[in-house]
């Protein structure tokens, strides 16, 4: 059994705009220092599989059909054995 954790980022240039109003808010708040905030989806797979390369394939096929657009995200994948 393995657990795949899956981080999924806006690629260098895409606006963020769940940062952004993060960050308008922080300033509002009084954190004038914060200068920019961006945001990551993590996304934790419990998988019943015995070869962890499998695995990570399978995780991989998953991001690019549902979990991330490849247009405008980049996403890593780490597989840890439960």
């Amino acid at each position: 059994m393995y657990k795949a954790t899956v981080t999924i980022k806006l690629k260098k240039g895409v606006l963020n705009p769940e940062g952004m109003t993060i960050k308008r808010a922080l300033n509002f708040l009084g954190y004038d220092n914060v200068k920019e905030v961006q945001t990551y989806k993590m996304i934790d797979i419990i998988i019943d599989d015995e070869d962890e390369e499998k695995v990570k394939e399978k995780v991989e096929e998953m991001c690019k059909k549902l979990l991330a657009n490849p247009v405008i995200h980049d996403y890593e994948i780490e597989i840890k054995k439960l």
